[in-house]
């Protein structure tokens, strides 16, 4: 077991997942407008799991997905993995976050997502850090625009686990240590 990183900024906190984030979470996991480019909406037992599993690499590595931390409410997840899938950027580690819609707009995944890329440029010195997301995503690509990332066509996929889904086209974004 490792000590789990939390990190601060001005409005959030990204920290370790507690049992009564699971409200929540699976309310953001059901909403169809936040699950609208991933391939499913989640139940509360496939909420639960996957946040037993965040916590559990939280706890293995001192890093990975962490409870975005709005006042005191679980406003989702923002963190750093490593993709499980082979590509032409892997292997890899990938920023993501998954907020709910009450948290959209006001900045808040650009300001976690900057905690989570200092962690992972500065704690764990990596070179690069890349993004990814479905092509019509348009507001996690400004997230990530925001955030720096650049993004070259060419490195646009077909993301090998959504095969014959209408979401399956997802385009990359990188960042490489300042």
């Amino acid at each position: 077991m490792t000590s789990i990183a939390t990190l601060h900024g001005p409005r959030v906190q990204l920290r370790a997942w507690r049992d009564s984030d699971l409200d929540a979470f699976a309310a953001l996991n059901a909403d169809p407008e936040v699950m609208e480019f991933l391939s499913a909406a989640l139940d509360r037992a496939q909420t639960a799991a996957m946040m037993a599993r965040m916590q559990a690499r939280l706890a293995e590595a001192g890093w990975g997905h962490w409870c975005l931390d709005v006042d005191g409410r679980c406003a989702g997840f923002i963190g750093l993995s490593a993709p499980g899938f082979e590509a032409h950027f892997t292997p890899c580690i990938e920023i993501g976050w998954r907020l709910a819609r009450w948290a959209w707009g006001h900045g808040l995944a650009s300001e976690g997502a900057r905690l989570a890329l200092d962690h992972g440029f500065g704690a764990l010195a990596l070179p690069q850090i890349v993004s990814f997301t479905t092509a019509a995503n348009e507001r996690s690509r400004r997230v990530m625009e925001r955030l720096g990332m650049q993004r070259n066509p060419a490195d646009d996929f077909d993301h090998p686990r959504l095969t014959g889904h209408p979401l399956r086209r997802h385009v990359l974004y990188r960042l490489d240590r300042p």
